[in-house]
């Protein structure tokens, strides 16, 4: 049986797009895979960042509850104060 000239031809057309088809999506893909390793390496700094984040919210807190403890002491003592002031004469002789 004799070869066929243009199924040759053809065949070796196909064959020619699917290699560059190939090598395509080889570096499509690696370009998503690189992408991704460095989205990886972003979302672990992120994680990072809310981690100290969450910690320097954590002393804040502690700050604004010593501050609001420290707060109601002064208000007791100027209620106290003012309380014991009541009915006393405060005008100057």
């Amino acid at each position: 049986m004799p070869e066929d000239p243009i199924a040759h031809s053809e065949l070796s057309a196909l064959t020619r797009r699917y290699e560059e088809t190939a090598q395509k999506t080889d570096r499509e893909f690696g370009i998503v895979k690189s992408d991704l390793t460095a989205l990886r390496l972003q979302v672990g700094n992120l994680d990072q960042k809310v981690d100290g984040l969450g910690e320097r919210l954590e002393g804040l807190e502690r700050k604004i509850d010593g501050f609001l403890t420290e707060q109601r002491s002064v208000n007791t003592t100027l209620v106290e104060l003012l309380s014991a002031l009541v009915g006393k004469d405060t005008t100057p002789d």
